[in-house]
């Protein structure tokens, strides 16, 4: 996902967070939670199951005991589970965090299914904030609306004529504006695309379409958010990471800006969720990090682990770079973001001061430029390097081998399979999907895999996730049987993926991942058998209670 312009009017915002546990705790003695069915997967990735956890007095898992076993008498505390599933909190491979808080507190369209539907929610939400600026917003998506085409800047101008708009697409690669917006940035007839960017024009006129790096063309006319704003995103960002269950998340993109808000709420003793940062562009990777990732702070909860690339855009705007036109535009073939040059000065850079790098890559042609720079930069960096794939959503079978002979880690989301079925379909056709959300293939060959959710391009939710890894079906059941089922993996491989695997794709499978004795006692309470329950019935899984470091910081009401 490009990043977000999340820029919001100075001013005006005010929302309360409701989450047990934030702020300062003192530490704890010993503690059992007991009476629980509790799932676990060890090291090996086998199923372990225990009726109760020991938890020291640092927050980490001591032991994990059966019903036959002697519980021990010399407790801080005690807490009953009432024979609730206790499984390991989820690592999300993959998501934007302050993008995620931003989304939840600024007009959010990914819930219409219509032209007309998201209209009139720009016109409600506008008249709702008179005094705001800019209208910002995000989620929208011309795949769900049936339009067979982007929305204009015209359609825009009917409903917000006088106040600049800019909408961020669902996956963050392409920005709908207004004419107001336009002229607020200076963006005219004879504005020329930026490299990596396209400004959509018909007839010569522009569109109010902005793909990629062209929307970076907004960027000094939308105000800036202020510190205080930023601090209330990364609450209600954290807020829904824990009512889902996610305890750690990969911070794919973090800037300075939002690496100063994460500081500060660790500074206040209000940073429960683990979050693992991965920089935006070498830039903030040096202001960040310094020679080296950083270690981990506040008491394991923040980290800067890496830096993260862009190779090319998403499929949605047409900005996944293939090796071959798209099937349903055949003078469009996507668009490099980096020159494979480029694209190795960025990844030496980086490993020469021992960060790991994420990439961006999305399209065929993008996943094997990546994979080409990868086997090159094997023969100068050696060692435990983890290389990562962020999305690896289209790949030519024929490269599928080399992501396992480079140890490389392929970060994927099964939601996106989900959703993108049907464009997947038409932006290839059905002759070219054997590379296509292709799990099954890339574990068979030897690879490891890693499970996110790229919120807020999807929702964080790992549930539905997990159903779609199993089955390759929506929420509806479609298809029947699963959308190229060949490429299922099973109960136990996809939560591996949301939780071993994520954590290793980030150097953090000695801290979390599973419930093991010297690892973080991070969990979630549910009232269902993972192991047992029915896809449709994971699905729709609730999170009753998540724990961190052995307390409790979220219950639900």
């Amino acid at each position: 996902m490009m990043k977000l312009i999340t820029k919001i009017r100075n001013g005006g915002l005010a929302f309360c967070t409701c989450l047990l546990g934030f702020g300062s705790v003192p530490a704890h003695a010993d503690g059992l939670i007991e009476n629980v069915n509790g799932i676990t997967l060890n090291k090996s990735g086998d199923v372990v199951r225990f009726s109760a956890m020991v938890i020291d007095d640092e927050g980490r898992v001591k032991e994990l005991l059966d019903r036959r076993d002697k519980r021990p008498s010399d407790l801080d505390f005690q807490f009953d589970g009432n024979g609730k599933t206790l499984i390991p909190g989820f690592v999300d491979a993959h998501g934007h965090v302050m993008g995620m808080g931003f989304a939840a507190l600024t007009l959010d369209l990914s819930g219409t299914r219509s032209l007309e539907e998201a209209l009139q929610k720009i016109s409600v939400y506008a008249a709702r904030y008179p005094n705001r600026q800019w209208i910002i917003g995000n989620g929208w998506n011309q795949e769900l609306w049936g339009l067979g085409r982007f929305p204009n800047a015209d359609e825009l101008d009917a409903v917000i004529p006088d106040r600049p708009v800019f909408l961020s697409r669902v996956d963050g690669h392409a920005a709908w504006t207004n004419s107001a917006a336009m002229r607020a940035a200076g963006i005219g007839k004879t504005t020329k695309s930026p490299s990596g960017g396209a400004i959509e024009k018909k007839s010569g006129k522009l569109t109010g379409i902005f793909i990629d790096r062209a929307q970076d063309l907004f960027s000094k006319a939308i105000p800036e958010p202020r510190p205080v704003e930023r601090d209330l995103a990364l609450m209600k960002a954290q807020e829904i990471l824990l009512s889902n269950g996610v305890t750690a998340i990969a911070d794919m993109g973090t800037t300075m800006q939002d690496w100063q808000s994460f500081r500060r709420a660790g500074d206040a003793g209000q940073l429960n969720v683990r979050i693992i940062a991965y920089a935006a562009e070498i830039d903030n990777m040096i202001a960040i990090g310094g020679p080296g990732p950083s270690p981990w702070l506040y008491d394991n909860r923040l980290k800067m682990a890496g830096v993260k690339l862009y190779v090319d855009g998403a499929l949605g705007s047409r900005g996944a770079l293939l090796k071959q036109p798209y099937a349903d535009s055949p003078n469009q073939s996507g668009l490099a973001l980096l020159t494979p040059a480029q694209l190795k000065n960025k990844m030496s850079r980086a490993a020469m001061d021992g960060f790991q790098t994420a990439v961006h890559a999305i399209g065929d042609k993008a996943n094997e430029e990546l994979l080409s720079a990868i086997e090159e930069m094997q023969t100068s960096y050696t060692g435990d390097r983890r290389w990562r794939i962020e999305h690896a959503q289209i790949l030519d079978p024929a490269d599928l081998p080399r992501i396992a002979a480079t140890g490389t880690i392929a970060s994927m989301q099964p939601v996106h399979q989900t959703s993108d079925r049907l464009m997947a379909e038409a932006r290839l056709g059905t002759n070219r999907l054997d590379g296509a959300y292709a799990w099954r293939s890339i574990l068979d060959s030897g690879a490891k895999l890693a499970f996110g959710t790229d919120v807020p391009v999807e929702n964080v939710n790992p549930f539905p996730g997990l159903a779609a890894a199993m089955t390759r079906e929506d929420e509806t059941g479609e298809p029947f049987g699963g959308w190229l089922p060949r490429e299922r993996v099973t109960r136990r491989e996809a939560w591996r993926a949301y939780t071993l695997g994520s954590a290793y794709a980030a150097f953090a499978e000695k801290q979390i991942g599973s419930l093991e004795p010297g690892k973080r006692a991070d969990f979630v309470i549910i009232a269902e058998d993972l192991m047992l329950a029915s896809p449709s019935t994971i699905r729709n899984i609730k999170v009753e209670q998540t724990w961190i470091n052995g307390r409790a910081v979220f219950q639900a009401k």
